[in-house]
């Protein structure tokens, strides 16, 4: 338990220091191309969330799909967003 404590903690802050690094204009493709690995994350939840005999672990696996959804989603909304700024005016 601990050790996925610490795992968790050092994962948070090496990725929050990752994404601040990105320039703004990147941020929008890193997002686009970041919604395959939430496609990922939201296949990994439901295996967990259906497989598991423990109540805990299930309710935290539909928290994870229901979260991972929410990224997909929003990330498909703002790549929408974003192409149609490249689109040419009527």
């Amino acid at each position: 338990m601990l050790e996925n404590l610490i795992v968790f903690i050092l994962a948070s802050i090496i990725g929050s220091e990752v994404i601040s690094k990105v320039p703004a204009t990147l941020h929008t493709p890193l997002m686009s191309g970041s919604n395959a690995i939430s496609g990922i994350t939201i296949v990994g939840a439901l295996i967990v969330a259906g497989m598991v005999g423990d109540a805990w672990a299930m309710w935290i696996g539909v928290a994870a799909v229901i979260v991972a959804t929410i990224n997909v989603v929003g990330g498909f909304l703002v790549t929408d967003r974003m192409l149609q700024m490249f689109k040419k005016k009527d």
